[in-house]
Parts: structure tokens; sequence; C-alpha cells
């Protein structure tokens, strides 16, 4: 018996790599030599193409196409009918199968609903694009993301908090975990409490504030 569960409507293409605990939903489809890590979940409809990389602990959420070229690390969270592409500039009369962009999205991301991320760019640690925002550019660690295009609009926390509060330290404070937040430049903040390659510790993954600490979409500006 298999370690991970693909439901009976899903395709998985072999050869690929599912990890441990897995779960493949409804209608979805995993293609030839494709990676997903442990404890995963693919929501119904996604699509994963061949040579796709997704760590450990990723939530891909429903109608998601994850193409060729893009790479997801671990603990990211991609929202319902957001876009990843692989091609700048595509021509139906054009074959660019052998020069497919890169999009990386590094541990931790959140990308909103109906977001779109064009090809060629990284998506830092821990940033948090709002839903239906068009990302065009590189995007440091933590940033929180809004608007069409894209603009920076402050920085966010592991728990998914606008960091607005500092300490007696000059510090930003996370105001669910109490993770402080030093900013060292313009567009570079860093956890001061836990390694940035580090995922969160067991006993701080689960939520205690209300959703409606902080409501964050596209309107913003």
């Amino acid at each position: 018996m298999s370690n991970f569960f693909v439901h009976p409507s899903a395709y998985v293409d072999q050869p690929c790599s599912i990890g441990e605990g897995t779960k493949i939903w409804h209608f979805s489809h995993v293609l030839p030599n494709a990676t997903v890590g442990k404890n995963c979940i693919v929501g119904q409809n996604v699509s994963i193409a061949s040579d796709v990389h997704i760590g450990n602990n990723v939530k891909i959420q429903n109608n998601v196409s994850v193409y060729t070229g893009t790479t997801i690390e671990d603990d990211v969270f991609l929202g319902p009918s957001c876009v990843l592409t692989n091609v700048t500039n595509p021509r139906s009369q054009i074959n660019r199968h052998a020069l497919y962009e890169k999009i990386l999205i590094k541990r931790g991301a959140t990308i909103g609903a109906n977001a779109t991320i064009v090809c060629g760019v990284t998506i830092g640690r821990y940033a948090f694009i709002g839903a239906g925002a068009v990302i065009a550019t590189d995007v440091p660690d933590y940033a929180l993301m809004l608007g069409v295009p894209a603009k920076h609009k402050g920085f966010m926390s592991r728990h998914g908090h606008k960091l607005t509060t500092k300490n007696a330290q000059g510090l930003f404070v996370c105001p669910e975990s109490g993770l402080r937040y030093e900013q060292t430049g313009l567009y570079i903040i860093s956890c001061k409490d836990l390694p940035e390659e580090s995922p969160l510790p067991e006993t701080m993954k689960i939520g205690m504030a209300p959703y409606n600490e902080i409501k964050i979409n596209a309107h913003h500006t």
C-alpha cells in the first residue's frame, strides 16, 4: 500500500515522487517526473507539471496549475485559482518548451487567491501576496504585496499578521506569537527568535488570534 492518498478521480503519472502523508484530491493530475514532498495537500482540479519540485507541508488550493520551471519550498500556501506562468512572451505558433522560465517560491510564503506570478521571479521567505495581486518582480522576505501591479505595503509575520507595533528595543512584534522581527533596510527584515531556514516549532502552529484581526485584500492602496 502507498503511504499517500490519491482520490480515485485523480491521475498520478509515473515516474514521479510523492511524499508520505500527502493527499491528492478530486480531478487533479501529477505529471511524470514531478516531485511532491511529505504532508502536502493538493486540492481539487490541480495540475502539477513535469519536473516541478514541491517541498514538504505545501498546501495547494483548488484550480491551480503549477507549470514546469517552478520550485516551491516547504510550508508554502497557494490560494485558490492563483496563476503561475513559465513563458514571458507566449505565442501559439512558437514552441518555447526549451525556454521555460523559473519561479522560486521560498519557505513559508503565501500566494493569495487569484494572484498572478509572472515567470522569472523569486518570492521570498514568508512573503504574503494578497488576493488578486500581480507579481512581476522579485519579492523580499516577509514582504506584504498588494495590488496590480503589486506594491510593497509592509511586512508580515510568520503567523500572517502585518507588523506594525514595535517594542522598546525598536523590534516589530507579532501580535499572535510574540516573535520579534528586526528591520535592517528599506525592504529587509528578519526574525530574531527563529532561524530563517527552520520551520515553526510544533507548539507555535496552532492559531490563536481571531481571523478578523487583520483583513488583507487586493483593494488596499
